[in-house]
């Protein structure tokens, strides 16, 4: 029987964070357990081959949702990622921390600790930011954050349009005040993708006390009275057992940590029996509190010059293809949408949209694989960034192979329908306005005959999507909801932590996966804590 002081499940954005830290002292042996495959691939290394990930079953899970009633019963892809690194190896390397209102609202609900000046130490610290050491960023950290390698005169055009249209220019998207607009930072080094993985456990896969074990998938937390004892894994059509000495922290995501709590017993008891899973603790809150934030994107036909779509298509392709090999520059390099807005939906709401545009437009094929536009084209998106509807996931069974049901009920309370509405109406609002009104000719999706609230409305349930940010379903705090503490231990248990987005009270006004990156650091720092204070008992 294989045994450690600390078992770490899952290789993601949290996960490989804690177990880098954990791994620094050398008395330490730790375990990293991922069921997916090494990512190293040309197309997972490559910025823009994001897009080529969406339809990949070697390295995204593709999961879908239950029928959504709110969206005209469709099911929703989740994509989420497959291998070490999780979801920052395949997702478009924003890196957004949200607004620091997010954190001190977390610790008010409950959660000592996690105001903003306590988390901004643990953001700065991971960084090794381009543009140096400042308040807000830090340098010398595993993690790059760097600028686009090339920015289009047409991003830079969109942020004079929405300080015409009230919304103020900023040079830190991560540092208040807001509403603002600026350029994105990414987590991108020198061209290439710089996952959790390449960033916190690459550089120091040959410590002696670091184990890395990929295709495992970890099928129950093994209890022994209220204490957290070891896992059970299945691996290569084989079960085993492996043990910890100190503590097990699961940061298999927002989808799968709380599905392995209740394959371990650990939820509602109810629900638990229903699928023959003998209750072990009652925690009535495990999978619910689910949030995400969901997108609905514009396109317009523009001015030739306002568009990269020729660079991306028909021979230039194979071009761009041969710049990206030589230099790793050029459109290849870069993320996501590289400009910005965080707005209001109304003059006296806290900032709840995101805006962001891409001077470039795709279309899916029949195959599901995303290409650039023939005609030169825009996209933007608009993001519901504090989303008020709240879903749950359970169990589809009790065979830990089998993925979950997810119910996360867009839409389901009304405030999100006028908010995300009237974001739609402003995005075509700076559209419209100048410099950007000049570079517009037509819009095409979905055309300006959609302009009540009603079609509006239509147009989000049937082209809208996930904003790929899963969170919330092991919440902190110490309401009866609650399934971790401030130091995120389960709550009744000993020896056992949720350390990843599932933690997350509230769902941040911003991406996640800077976020989640925190939550490993400051979760090994608590783990930290508790082995100095018990060292002398038990570890």
């Amino acid at each position: 029987m294989d045994s450690y002081d600390y078992i770490i499940v899952g290789a993601g954005s949290s996960g490989c964070v804690v177990a880098s830290r954990l791994s620094e002292d050398p008395e330490i042996r730790v375990l990293l357990l991922e069921a997916g495959p090494s990512m190293d691939d040309f197309w997972i290394n490559t910025p823009a081959g994001m897009a080529r990930l969406f339809a990949s079953d070697r390295f995204n899970w593709r999961f879908k949702t239950a029928p959504v009633a709110t969206l005209n019963g469709r099911q929703v892809q989740w994509d989420r990622g497959k291998g070490l690194g999780g979801s920052s190896s395949i997702n478009g390397m924003i890196y957004m921390r949200g607004q620091p209102g997010d954190y001190d609202r977390w610790a008010s609900l409950g959660n000592p600790g996690w105001g903003w000046n306590d988390v901004l130490p643990y953001f700065k610290r991971s960084e090794n930011n381009a543009r140096g050491s400042s308040a807000h960023h830090g340098v010398g950290g595993p993690l790059w954050v760097t600028d686009p390698v090339e920015v289009h005169p047409c991003a830079h055009d969109f942020i004079t349009a929405c300080a015409n249209a009230g919304i103020p220019r900023s040079s830190d998207l991560n540092a208040p005040p807001y509403p603002a607009a600026g350029i994105r930072q990414y987590t991108i080094r020198d061209g290439q993708r710089h996952s959790a993985y390449k960033a916190f456990i690459e550089p120091v896969r040959q410590r002696s006390n670091l184990t890395v074990q990929t295709g495992v998938q970890v099928t129950k937390v093994l209890l022994d009275g209220d204490e957290a004892c070891g896992v059970e894994v299945h691996q290569a059509g084989q079960r085993r057992t492996i043990t910890a000495r100190c503590e097990i922290v699961l940061s298999a995501g927002a989808l799968a940590s709380p599905q392995l709590l209740m394959l371990s017993g650990i939820g509602d008891a109810a629900q638990l029996r229903r699928h023959g899973i003998e209750p072990r603790h009652s925690l009535p809150g495990v999978g619910l509190n689910l949030q995400d934030h969901w997108y609905a994107s514009f396109v317009w036909r523009c001015t030739p010059g306002s568009s990269v779509n020729h660079r991306l298509s028909g021979l230039r392709k194979y071009l761009e293809g041969a710049r990206y090999l030589l230099t790793h520059g050029g459109c290849l390099a870069l993320g996501a949408a590289p400009v910005t807005a965080y707005a209001r939906s109304r003059p006296d709401a806290e900032v709840d949209l995101q805006l962001s545009l891409n001077p470039m437009s795709f279309s899916a094929g029949a195959s599901g694989e995303v290409a650039a536009d023939e005609y030169p084209g825009l996209s933007a998106s608009v993001v519901l960034l504090s989303p008020a509807s709240r879903g749950h996931m359970e169990l589809a069974s009790s065979n830990p192979l089998d993925a979950p049901l997810f119910h996360p009920a867009y839409f389901s309370d009304e405030r999100d329908v006028r908010r995300q509405v009237a974001g739609l109406r402003l995005l075509r609002q700076i559209m419209q306005t100048a410099p950007m009104n000049t570079r517009v000719v037509e819009e095409i999706k979905p055309g300006l005959s959609c302009s009540s609230d009603e079609q509006l409305f239509d147009y989000l349930k049937q082209t809208g999507g996930t904003g790929w940010h899963p969170v919330g379903t092991c919440k902190m705090g110490n309401d009866e909801h609650s399934v971790v503490d401030a130091q995120l231990q389960v709550r009744g248990l000993r020896r056992l932590r949720v350390i990843d987005a599932s933690i997350m009270p509230v769902i941040p006004t911003g991406n996640t996966n800077a976020p989640c990156i925190m939550i490993g650091e400051k979760g090994a720092d608590m783990i930290r804590e508790s082995r100095l204070a018990a060292r002398s008992v038990a570890c």
